[in-house]
């Protein structure tokens, strides 16, 4: 599992992030399995000490990299300076006075505090799929699996060591193994998800300003025009140009240019409602859906973004010639609508440019 999210960490986009966490901890945590199944016959340093300090540094590295992977930034020194603590009172219990009971509880305890940090986490990012809703009860039964162990330690005899035959040595190291699988597959899970979510979004947005792309705005627009017209309200589309673009892009560099559209896009964006949409028809042509809005009220919100695009800024600026269009009768389509205020901005552009006309 941690060779697979290696190689997915390599093929996914770098937006993803926590890849590289998630496969050094299993990287990690397979080393401290293999260095304890030589007890007996390796040094206890090697045996006991090193995979009491892999373990749990794997399992925080596996929390952190979820951290990560939900935009929070980790707080490695805090875990680090705990784990560290509790390796050092282990090595006391198993040179100075050995003591299996004290390392396991100590152990499961350290790992209990990071799945409830592990689990916290997840619930904050909300339930809305099933890879978090797996993440979260794997976690959350690795945590019942860790309390139940502290709990049984003073109530059966453990043995001497991780290995010991007991009954419930055998289904706690079972157990938590078959946690550790499923966990990865949730993380993998989680992976696929945001990938699927990246591409869906960029498929719909242009990939320079963040608009709406054409296609998915027609989309967008056409059911919109049927929720109108069944309910009898009226929507409109502004559709915007902005003036000699060209003269920025030949005098100042393409650069530039596509800065002066970021720009104009997020100024737009801040002008608008919440249902309001905004796409980029191609060049420098946007059309912005406004449902549930009047012709008046709709000339409005354009004069307001010709007005917005005119204040000083630190960018070069263009102006801007505005059409603005309403849906007329039930007989209306998207093309129909987008035609005449298409036509109403080329009327603008004819008187003058850095004007707002309407059908």
């Amino acid at each position: 599992m941690a060779v697979i999210l290696f190689a997915l960490k390599r093929s996914y986009p770098p937006t993803i992030k926590g890849l590289g966490g998630w496969s050094v901890a299993l990287a990690l945590v397979s080393v401290a399995c293999v260095l304890a199944s030589f007890l007996g016959q390796a040094p206890n340093f090697i045996a006991i000490s090193i995979p009491r300090l892999l373990l749990p540094t794997g399992l925080f590295l596996t929390y952190a990299g979820t951290q990560r992977f939900f935009g929070v930034t980790p707080r490695y020194w805090p875990w680090l300076v705990l784990i560290g603590i509790v390796v050092l009172v282990q090595m006391w219990f198993t040179f100075v006075e050995p003591s299996f009971i004290v390392r396991l509880v100590l152990s499961n305890a350290l790992a209990a505090c990071l799945f409830i940090a592990f689990a916290n986490l997840i619930r904050k990012q909300g339930l809305s799929s099933f890879a978090r809703i797996l993440a979260l009860g794997v976690v959350l039964a690795m945590l019942a699996i860790l309390l139940m162990r502290i709990a049984t330690a003073f109530l059966w005899p453990v043995g001497q060591d991780l290995f010991d035959n007991s009954p419930q040595q055998l289904a706690y190291v079972t157990s938590f193994s078959f946690c550790v699988v499923l966990l990865s597959v949730s993380l993998i899970l989680l992976a696929a998800e945001r990938l699927h979510s990246e591409v869906a979004y960029l498929a719909s947005h242009d990939s320079l300003t963040n608009a709406l792309t054409r296609r998915h705005m027609n989309e967008v627009c056409a059911t919109e025009l049927v929720r109108s017209q069944r309910n009898g309200r009226s929507m409109a589309l502004l559709v915007m140009d902005l003036d000699h673009f060209k003269v920025i892009n030949d005098t100042q560099g393409h650069q530039r240019g596509d800065q002066v559209l970021v720009d104009f896009v997020a100024m737009v964006n801040g002008l608008l409602r919440r249902p309001d949409q905004l796409g980029r028809f191609g060049g420098e042509e946007f059309v912005a859906l406004l449902p549930e809005t009047s012709l008046q009220e709709a000339m409005g919100v354009a004069e307001r973004i010709r007005a917005a695009c005119m204040a000083p800024g630190p960018q070069p600026r263009c102006t801007v010639s505005i059409g603005v269009s309403t849906n007329l009768d039930a007989g209306d389509s998207v093309d129909t609508v987008i035609a005449r205020a298409d036509a109403a901005m080329y009327r603008a552009k004819t008187k003058g440019r850095n004007r707002v006309e309407g059908p």
